[in-house]
């Protein structure tokens, strides 16, 4: 399969939207609702959106990695106003204790990006990624994968706390983090592309149990839908990728390097080849 596109930009739509006056679902304290109509976007018909990949929209934090200083690193996007609170805090960042190895931070178009190594071991440059395995797509694998294969790629990171998790992952004493790269999970048995068929798919099948679909076109464009687009409720009880079995691929002997008893390198290698039910079964023991 060709190498899908990368988040470089806010996704549009699939369907023409209109806002209606009503609060919203999906923001606190947003009193209007943006919604999808039964008309397809020119945007993406330029795209050529019937000849693209679908993909499951995963609801996480946007990262990226890339080169810095020579060795790739793993960034993630928080956004903050760019008002002078949120500077200040910003220039005692950088001076505290906390800047330590494992957190790279920048200020880029009033924006701040920093990232804490709780998924990422900078002396390996190695990542936790979660993806289906090679040999069985019916199974999800979590492993450890060298940054380099993940250059100039963007990805989403779910865990304890991210997004109210909506993945059920983990625990407060022991939280669970991973990398899943955009596209990982391809929708196999989507219907036709029409407002009342997606809206049935979302609300009547199993697969449908996601956040959204993102199209991945030809020329590199990503398209999306949202199930707020379509009036339906996110999160949900029992998401979709809650319902794979998933299994540790975490073999560390071959890293000559005592990696930190609390970190999830650590937690994850006690359970190497192990195999579990769904995601949220897993449970570190201490």
């Amino acid at each position: 399969m060709r190498r899908l596109g990368s988040v470089q930009r806010k996704m549009p739509c699939v369907f023409v939207t209109e806002v209606k006056e009503e609060p919203s679902a999906k923001r606190e304290h947003q009193p209007f609702k943006v919604l999808a109509t039964e008309t397809i976007s020119h945007k993406a018909l330029e795209a050529d959106i019937y000849s693209a990949i679908p993909t499951e929209k995963v609801d996480g934090t946007c990262c990226y990695v890339t080169t810095y200083k020579g060795q790739p690193y793993l960034w993630a996007r928080l956004d903050r106003k760019p008002n002078k609170l949120a500077e200040k805090r910003f220039k005692n960042f950088l001076h505290s204790k906390q800047n330590s190895k494992g957190w790279v931070p920048v200020e880029k178009n009033n924006k701040q990006y920093c990232w804490h190594s709780s998924v990422v071991n900078y002396e390996f440059e190695i990542a936790l990624v979660l993806k289906h395995h090679s040999d069985d797509p019916g199974l999800l694998e979590i492993s450890a994968v060298p940054l380099s294969d993940l250059l100039e790629q963007t990805l989403e990171l779910i865990g304890t706390n991210i997004n109210g998790n909506p993945y059920g992952l983990g625990s407060k004493k022991h939280p669970l983090h991973l990398l899943i790269p955009h596209g990982a999970f391809q929708i196999r048995n989507l219907p036709t592309l029409k407002h009342n068929d997606l809206l049935s798919w979302f609300e009547g099948c199993r697969e449908g149990k996601i956040e959204g679909i993102v199209w991945h076109c030809n020329d590199g464009c990503l398209i999306k839908v949202h199930r707020h687009h379509l009036g339906l409720c996110w999160p949900i009880p029992d998401a979709y990728l809650n319902s794979k079995p998933v299994t540790v691929n975490m073999n560390l002997n071959k890293y000559e390097y005592a990696f930190d008893a609390k970190c999830l390198f650590n937690y994850f290698s006690k359970i190497d080849n192990q195999k579990f039910s769904r995601l949220k079964d897993i449970v570190f023991s201490v």
